[in-house]
C-alpha cells in the first residue's frame, strides 16, 4: 500500500466540501485540456448518490490546508467504478491503492470471488492512466462528450407519423415505462444499465438538477417505444442543456425517433436561451451512436477514458 507524502491528512467527503472539491476538479481539468467538465450541480448530485457512501467511499486529502486529491468509489449493477483526481503523483498512488481495497472489501462483502471494477480518467490524465495501467488495468473504451452550439432560435421538428409524445413523468406508471424503456434499450451494453427501479429512482430525486417533467416518452402505434432523459448539469456552468440518455427499442429503430428526440430537445433548449445542448456517449455503443450525433450537427469537446480489470478477492 501507497503512503500519504509527509503532512498530508485525508477524510471522507462530505456535502459541505461541494465548492471546495468542485474547484479542484475543475482546476484539475482546465491543467489538462484548457476547459472544465465538473459543474458545481454535477458534482453535488454525485456526491448525493446513494450509489455513493461518503463515509466509507469517498476520500479527500489535503496538503497545507489545500485539497491536493479526491477519490470515491461507486457501487455501480454492474460494476464497482472508481473515480479519482489529483496531479501530485504520490498522492494519487495512494488513492488508488486506498479505492481498488475499498473495492475488493465491498466484493468480499457481496458473498463474490470476484467483480468488475471500471475507473474514468480524463483522455489526458496521464498519471492516473499510468497509475491504472500499472496495476494491471487495461483501456477498456473511451467516453466522449459531445455539444452543439445555439446561436439563435432552433425550429421544433416535426413529430413523426403515428408517434405520440409524452411529457413528463409525474405519476408511477410514466416512470415505470421509462425505466423500461431504458432497461430495454440499452440491453446487451452492461456499463449503461441502470441499478434496479427503486434505485434509479432514488438517484434521479436525489440530483438538484433533475425533475420528472423533465423526462419524455414517445408512443409509436400506441406501445412505448422511446425515452429521453434531460438534466439541468451544466447550465450555471456551460449554459447548456443536458441530455442524460437517449433509448429506443431496437423494434422501433430507423424511423428517425432518436434524430427526433435529439433536436426536439435542441429546440426545447435554444427557447430557453441555452448557448447550447451537451451529452455523453460511448465510442463502443453497438448502435450507430456516434455517427447519430454526428448528423445533427454535434461534436466531441472533452474525451474520457475508461479503464477496467476483474478484480480477484480471497476470503470471501
Amino acid at each position: 500500500m501507497a503512503d500519504l507524502p509527509a503532512g498530508a491528512t485525508y477524510r471522507p467527503m462530505q456535502l459541505d466540501d461541494i465548492g471546495a472539491v468542485q474547484q479542484h476538479l475543475a482546476a484539475r481539468s482546465v491543467a489538462l485540456i484548457g476547459i472544465h467538465q465538473y459543474s458545481l450541480e454535477g458534482v453535488e448530485d454525485f456526491l448525493r448518490n446513494p450509489q455513493v457512501d461518503l463515509t466509507t467511499d469517498s476520500w479527500l486529502v489535503s496538503i497545507d490546508g489545500a485539497i491536493a486529491g479526491t477519490a470515491a468509489v461507486v457501487q455501480r449493477p454492474d460494476c464497482v467504478g472508481i473515480e479519482l483526481t489529483s496531479a501530485d503523483r504520490a498522492v494519487a498512488d495512494w488513492l488508488m491503492d486506498r479505492t481498488i481495497a475499498r473495492a475488493a472489501e465491498a466484493t468480499r462483502d457481496a458473498g463474490l470471488s470476484e467483480q468488475l471494477v471500471r475507473i474514468s480518467v480524463l483522455g489526458a490524465d496521464e498519471l492516473v492512466a499510468e497509475l491504472a495501467a500499472a496495476r494491471g488495468f487495461s483501456h477498456e473504451t473511451s467516453i466522449q462528450r459531445m455539444k452543439i452550439e445555439h446561436t439563435g432560435p432552433v425550429d421544433r421538428p416535426v413529430v413523426p407519423a403515428g408517434v405520440v409524445v409524452r411529457s413528463g413523468a409525474v405519476d408511477e406508471g410514466t416512470r415505470r415505462t421509462a425505466y423500461r424503456l431504458i432497461v430495454e434499450s440499452f440491453d446487451g451494453q452492461p456499463s449503461s444499465s441502470p441499478p434496479e427501479y427503486g434505485k434509479w429512482v432514488a438517484s434521479r430525486e436525489a440530483r438538484s438538477t433533475f425533475s420528472w417533467d423533465q423526462l419524455t416518452v414517445l408512443k409509436l402505434d400506441g406501445e412505448p417505444v422511446a425515452v429521453r432523459e434531460f438534466d439541468r448539469n451544466f447550465v450555471s456552468s456551460d449554459n447548456c442543456g443536458y441530455i442524460g440518455r437517449i433509448g429506443v427499442l431496437a423494434q422501433a429503430r430507423g424511423r428517425g425517433l432518436a434524430k427526433w428526440l435529439l433536436r426536439d430537445q435542441f429546440a426545447i433548449d435554444a427557447a430557453a436561451g441555452l448557448s447550447g445542448t451537451l451529452l455523453h456517449v460511448d465510442s463502443s455503443n453497438p448502435t450507430p451512436a456516434v455517427g447519430l450525433y454526428l448528423g445533427v450537427g454535434m461534436r466531441p469537446d472533452i474525451v474520457n477514458d475508461r479503464w477496467r480489470k476483474t478484480l480477484q478477492v480471497s476470503g470471501f
